[in-house]
């Protein structure tokens, strides 16, 4: 799995990268085939914004999240991810059943 982890107006700390490493290991334990994610976490005036697209086998995902406080946002986001890596899980499954 590449991750790569970009920031608009902001530099992006040993922290900040720990802390999204940490959250997407949760989606790469519901589903193994990811390819690759790209992040890109921005400031703008008191907004904090996450977003990420994440390359699956068959799929792109993609997901946004905004707070106060970027590890919020990240956390938001991450969720967010995880429903979507679920269902396309299901899509496949059920596929194969079918």
């Amino acid at each position: 799995m590449q991750l790569s982890i970009s920031g608009h107006h902001l530099d992006i700390t040993e922290a900040i990268k720990q802390h999204s490493i940490e959250k997407l290991s949760k989606i790469k334990h519901h589903f193994d085939h990811l390819i690759n994610i790209n992040m890109i976490l921005e400031v703008e005036k008191d907004v904090q914004k996450a977003e990420a697209t994440i390359h699956v086998s068959g799929a792109d995902l993609f997901a946004k999240a905004e707070s106060d406080n970027l590890y919020a946002s990240i956390d938001q986001m991450v969720n967010k991810l995880d429903s979507q890596i679920k269902k396309h899980k299901e899509k496949l499954n059920d596929h194969r059943k079918n």
